[in-house]
């Protein structure tokens, strides 16, 4: 079941990528309330196909679309991850609407161990200036099912099963021995969300 962890203002926006959480959130959210959806072009082939996804469902559900691009050049210094993110949220912070991002249960328990084995465990915050993430409590599995039970259009990046990415080595390579050694990890992520933010005392 998809949870929201906090109320959301009547009208707002939504970080879209045409994958299959953001797809989710933006049918999930739109039903209740007026959405514009934001979409990042990254400028490669499956950013364009992405984007061609985001702009049939929201043409047929009259959701406008508006779309960024970068405004620096990568500095040799950063990863790609870095620079792509960077110019992400440098973009959505610009925007007048308070947006939404697709972040759930599963990318909490990957920052956690990504962060534990840099010696800073950390947990993605509820909100940072315009950016609210309400699905934190919500797992993957129940996004994909809710794309399934909706019909809901989506686009598999292929770049997302990259582990020369590293969150992607950490999904794909480290998750599967962590839960051998804990299978309840995201409960565990999911207790200390609970302690963290007081805005989710009201998740069972």
């Amino acid at each position: 079941m998809i949870k929201l962890n906090q109320k959301l203002p009547e009208q707002l926006g939504i970080a879209v990528s045409g994958g299959v959480d953001s797809m989710a959130a933006l049918d999930f959210v739109r039903r209740k309330h007026t959405v514009t959806a934001y979409f990042f072009d990254h400028d490669t082939p499956t950013s364009k196909a992405g984007l061609k996804v985001v702009r049939h469902y929201c043409d047929n559900s009259g959701i406008p679309v508006k779309v960024g691009t970068y405004t620096r050049d990568k500095n040799p210094k950063e990863s790609l991850e870095e620079y792509w993110r960077d110019q992400r949220y440098a973009w959505l912070n610009q925007q007048p609407d308070k947006i939404i991002t697709a972040h759930h249960l599963d990318d909490c328990v990957e920052t956690w161990i990504w962060g534990s084995l840099n010696g800073n465990p950390r947990l993605p915050k509820a909100q940072i200036k315009n950016i609210i993430r309400p699905f934190l409590a919500t797992t993957k599995q129940d996004l994909v099912d809710w794309c399934k039970k909706n019909s809901i259009l989506y686009y598999e990046d292929a770049t997302n099963t990259d582990t020369r990415f590293t969150r992607n080595y950490i999904r794909y390579e480290l998750m599967p021995h962590a839960l051998k050694v804990n299978p309840g990890l995201a409960k565990v992520v999911k207790k200390k969300l609970v302690k963290e933010y007081r805005s989710y005392s009201s998740i069972g």
